[in-house]
C-alpha cells in the first residue's frame, strides 16, 4: 500500500531516469559490506541463495539517489486541501473513470459480490494510484528498496519491505526486472506494499500466479480483498460535505469525535442543497481539512479505511469524492477554495517545532511540514491554550501568537510595569 503523499510528478520521474542512465560509480567498501551483510540476513530469514544471486547481479549503488531526494523533498507551499482535490480529481479523471466502470462492470460485479467492496470504490482507488494502469512508477522494486534501506531515514522500514519483495520472487517466481512500482516500492495497478501483497493479494482468476501489474482480476480482487479484510462496509458510502452552524464548537471537529447522526443533527449540521444525511442511527465524525475558514465533511467508517490504505485526509476525501462522481454520473465541478487557508511548508515546520519545544505531549511530532493528523491534534491543544476557535488548523493568527509566545506567561500578554511618578 502507498505512503502517506508520494504521488510523483513527472519531473521526479525523468530526473531518475536521466541518473538510472548514467555510468555507475564505484561502490564504497562501507556500502558493499552493507549489502554482503544484508544478504546473508535475507538468507537467514529464509530467502533463497537463487533469488538473492539473480537479484544482486548489480548491487544497484548510486551516489545521491533521486529516490533518497525524492524522500526528502519538502515544497516551499503546502498543498491545501482544495489544490489537491482539484488536482486529483479533476475532470479528466472523472470523466475516464465514468467510461472505465461502464466498460469493466461485468468484471466488478462479482469480486464486488465476493468481497463486499462497492465497484465504483475500486475504480476510484485505481484511478487515483496509477491512473487506470498507465503509471506504476516506473521503478525497479528492488532497487528502489534496497537503497532506501542503506538510506539512514528509515531503514528498518524499508528493509522489511525488501524482505517481503523478496519473499514474492522466492514464492511466486516473478521476474524482478518486472517488478515496477513507485519511488518507495508500491507496485502495480493498486500501488500495494509488497508486505500487502504478501498478506492480501490473491490469484483471482486461478492461473497459479498473482500478477497485480498485468491482470486487472487479480489487482481488482486483491484491492478488494485488502478492503474487506480491514473492516470495509459495503452498505455504506464515505461520506459527504456538509455545512455547519455559526455557533459549531470547532473542538468537536476530528476524526477521533464521533458522533452519530442524530447527534450531530442536534448540533446543527447540514447536508447541502438537494443531499441527506444518513440515517440517525450511524456514526460519523466531522472533518475541517482547512479549518473553520474551509469546506466541511462528515466521515463514517469508509472513510477511516480509507486511511487505513493512505494515511491523509486528503487522499480518503479523492477516493470518496471520485467514487460520488462515477455512482451518480455527476459532470465534474472543481472544489471551491477560500484562499486565507493557504499556507507554507516553512510554517508548519516552525509549528511541529514550537509544538514539540512544548514539551505537552508524550510523543514528539514528525518535523516534516506536513499537515498530519497528530499534527493537527497538537495544533488544537495550542489554540485552547492561545483562546482561539479549536478547528486544528494553522493560520497566520496562529502563527503570530507562536512568535509572541513567553514561556513565562504562555500567550498571555504581559502586563507592562506601571512608572513611578516623580513627586513635585
Amino acid at each position: 500500500m502507498r505512503l502517506s503523499g508520494h504521488i510523483l510528478g513527472l519531473s521526479a520521474f525523468l530526473l531518475f531516469s536521466t541518473a538510472a542512465c548514467a555510468l555507475p560509480s564505484q561502490a564504497p567498501q562501507e556500502y558493499l559490506q552493507w549489502l554482503d551483510n544484508l544478504k546473508e540476513e535475507m538468507v537467514d530469514r529464509g530467502i533463497s541463495q537463487k533469488t538473492i544471486d539473480k537479484v544482486y547481479e548489480n548491487d544497484y549503488y548510486k551516489p545521491n539517489s533521486e529516490v533518497v531526494k525524492i524522500d526528502r523533498k519538502q515544497a516551499e507551499f503546502a498543498l491545501t486541501s482544495t489544490d489537491y482535490l482539484n488536482r486529483v480529481v479533476n475532470k479528466k479523471r472523472v470523466e475516464t473513470a465514468q467510461k472505465k466502470y461502464k466498460e469493466l462492470y461485468p468484471v466488478l460485479k462479482p469480486i464486488s459480490d465476493k468481497y463486499g467492496v462497492q465497484p465504483h470504490y475500486i475504480i476510484a482507488f485505481w484511478g487515483v494510484e496509477t491512473n487506470f494502469g498507465q503509471n506504476f512508477g516506473g521503478y525497479d522494486v528492488i532497487e528502489v528498496l534496497t537503497t532506501l534501506s542503506y538510506d539512514q531515514r528509515r531503514p528498518k522500514f524499508f528493509k522489511e519491505e525488501l524482505y517481503q519483495a523478496l519473499k514474492i520472487i522466492d514464492t511466486w517466481e516473478i521476474d524482478h526486472t518486472k517488478m515496477q512500482g513507485s519511488w518507495a516500492g508500491a507496485m502495480g495497478n493498486f500501488q500495494f506494499m509488497p508486505s500487502t501483497f504478501n498478506a492480501y493479494a490473491v490469484d483471482y482468476n486461478n492461473d497459479n500466479t498473482i500478477d497485480i501489474w498485468y491482470s486487472f482480476e487479480d489487482a481488482a480482487a486483491s484491492a478488494a480483498n485488502y478492503l474487506s479484510e480491514i473492516g470495509w462496509k459495503n452498505n455504506q458510502e464515505w461520506g459527504q460535505q456538509i455545512t455547519l452552524p455559526w455557533n459549531f464548537d470547532f473542538n468537536n471537529s476530528g476524526r477521533k469525535n464521533i458522533k452519530t447522526i442524530k447527534e450531530w443533527k442536534k448540533m446543527g449540521v447540514k447536508p447541502l442543497k438537494g443531499e441527506k444525511l444518513p440515517s440517525d442511527d450511524i456514526k460519523a465524525a466531522v472533518i475541517l481539512p482547512e479549518g473553520r475558514k474551509g469546506n466541511a465533511y462528515l466521515v463514517l467508517n469508509n472513510f477511516n479505511k480509507i486511511m487505513i490504505w493512505n494515511r491523509s485526509e486528503n487522499y480518503a476525501l479523492a477516493i470518496g469524492l471520485l467514487a460520488d462522481y462515477i455512482r451518480t454520473g455527476k459532470t465534474w465541478k472543481p472544489t471551491k477554495e477560500n484562499p486565507a487557508v493557504r499556507l507554507r511548508t516553512d510554517d508548519i515546520l516552525q509549528i511541529q517545532s514550537f509544538i514539540n519545544s512544548l514539551g505537552w505531549f508524550d510523543k514528539k511530532l514528525d518535523e516534516d511540514g506536513m499537515l498530519g493528523s497528530q499534527t493537527r491534534e497538537a495544533i488544537k491543544q495550542v489554540q485552547k491554550q492561545a483562546k482561539m476557535p479549536q478547528d486544528g488548523y494553522p493560520d497566520s493568527v496562529l502563527i503570530e501568537r507562536i512568535k509572541q509566545y513567553n514561556p513565562e506567561v504562555g500567550f498571555a500578554i504581559p502586563v507592562p510595569p506601571k512608572k513611578l511618578h516623580k513627586q513635585e
